[in-house]
């Protein structure tokens, strides 16, 4: 099973390259200084999300980002998957089915009653990736998003 650490504010230089190598992979245009911002209040325990390493916590193989909310339609706390990074070198050996599959289990002994995802309607391996791990689209429904 590969190990999922809870990362903290001592993992910020170890995650920094991972989250930068994500962004540039996505084309997400993201500053270093905002890459900070959005990551040390979960680093130091925010109640609003957390931030997993994937892998050894020295030398980690991944990470994963997880915002939580409420939802009165799922009962209670829900979740959405903000990032996940797999190193390229290490993708396509099951890695992110098994986090999909396993952080869940692990959040809702804690209260977690749902957890939600994006993905390009165009990445179809990683669609069926994550139905393996027991995603399902949404019948009739389309994420949005207005950009404040």
């Amino acid at each position: 099973m590969t190990a999922l650490t809870l990362a903290k504010p001592d993992d910020l230089d170890r995650l920094l390259p991972l989250v930068r190598a994500f962004h540039e992979e996505g084309a997400i245009d993201v500053t270093e200084d905002d890459r900070v911002a959005g990551l040390t209040p979960l680093l130091e325990g925010s109640p609003y999300g957390g931030v997993w390493l994937i892998g050894p916590p020295r030398s980690p193989i991944g990470y994963i980002v997880i915002s939580f909310g409420w939802a009165v339609e799922f009962g209670g706390m829900d979740g959405f998957v903000d990032e996940l990074y797999i190193r390229p070198s290490v993708r396509g050996r099951g890695i992110g089915t098994e986090v999909m599959t396993n952080l869940p289990k692990q959040l809702s002994k804690n209260g977690l009653r749902a957890i939600h995802l994006e993905v390009s309607r165009v990445a179809v391996r990683t669609q069926e990736a994550y139905k393996r791990a027991g995603f399902k689209p949404r019948a009739d429904y389309m994420l949005m998003t207005r950009k404040l």
